[in-house]
């Protein structure tokens, strides 16, 4: 994929989360090429869930790339982390959010420079400072993730995500390609065209009398195996809140799809991409050609090496 390739594709979508699977995932990296190629052509919002931008990893020690913005840029992030970044500032506005760090401010880069951020830790206000970015003239709002937080790939926080994983996740490749894989599987779960009845009195009972259930709350394992033995679930449909609400181990969701169940969301967003890093912070890394052919060969989206394509 090309960078004028990679770029369409991410300017398809009005917002957008940039999701780790572990530390060191490349996270960052994708980030600083992101505002690189695009900074200059529109006005972004950028913000956090949790802290980033910081110079050194605290779980793990390593050094990690600063977030360097272009001017013009909306941030958004706590009143602590202003004294710790460069750029010259203009405070547009203070958006009541707190955060152990101060309050979310929200301010425009009046220069190059660099910035840490805190943003705000739920995803409700998430939504509240993207709207706030586009009512201040922002084209596209980006949310720096954290760590497997599913949720930020829900629709009402964000209209796709670029996922981010590596060599650092697990030692073997094996496990990092299955997780990944299963992440997006997830992610990129259909729409719901229509909501059936929820099953307020239990799973069971909703499936036998409708044949059909909506669940706003976690779909476990423990719900679904009972009934996919006892065949009550065979050609129904489960539809879900949004993919961060389904905790069904790969095996289970593949046994859904063998018995004909349609699992889908009310809500979701979709995966632009998929960015790996082959190289470990905690002192291995994988055959990089096999690692990207592998992980291509596993996901419906590009797959983009975070260490050589986009550095």
């Amino acid at each position: 994929m090309t960078t004028a390739e990679l770029v369409q594709q991410i300017q398809q979508v009005k917002s957008m989360s940039i999701v780790g699977m572990c530390k060191n995932a490349g996270k960052t990296t994708m980030l600083n090429w992101l505002l690189a190629h695009t900074g200059r052509r529109q006005i972004l919002g950028l913000t956090s869930i949790g802290r980033d931008g910081e110079s050194t990893d605290v779980v793990t020690g390593t050094e990690k790339p600063s977030i360097f913005v272009p001017a013009g840029t909306l941030i958004a992030t706590a009143k602590d982390m202003l004294r710790l970044g460069d750029v010259t500032r203009e405070i547009l506005m203070t958006t009541g959010i707190p955060t152990p760090l101060g309050e979310v401010i929200i301010m425009r880069a009046r220069s190059d420079g660099y910035v840490q951020l805190a943003g705000p830790s739920i995803t409700a206000q998430l939504r509240e400072v993207s709207r706030m970015f586009f009512d201040l003239g922002a084209t596209q709002s980006i949310i720096d993730g954290a760590l497997g937080r599913k949720s930020l790939g829900a629709r009402n926080v964000a209209d796709g995500i670029v996922l981010c994983t590596g060599a650092s996740y697990n030692m073997s490749m094996e496990k990092v390609i299955e997780d990944t894989a299963n992440f997006c599987r997830l992610m990129d779960l259909p729409k719901a065209e229509t909501l059936p009845p929820e099953a307020a009195d239990g799973l069971e009972k909703c499936l036998k009398e409708h044949g059909e259930a909506y669940i706003p709350g976690a779909l476990t394992d423990s719900m679904v195996i009972p009934l996919l033995r006892s065949g009550l679930l065979r050609g129904g449909r489960l539809v879900v809140a949004d993919p961060s609400k389904v905790l069904l181990k790969p095996d289970t969701l593949d046994k859904l799809s063998v018995r004909e169940v349609a699992l889908e969301t009310k809500d979701a967003a979709r995966t632009l991409c998929v960015t790996v890093n082959p190289v470990s912070a905690y002192g291995w890394k994988f055959d990089k050609d096999v690692f990207i052919d592998r992980m291509r060969q596993s996901v419906k989206v590009p797959v983009i090496n975070v260490k050589e394509e986009l550095a």
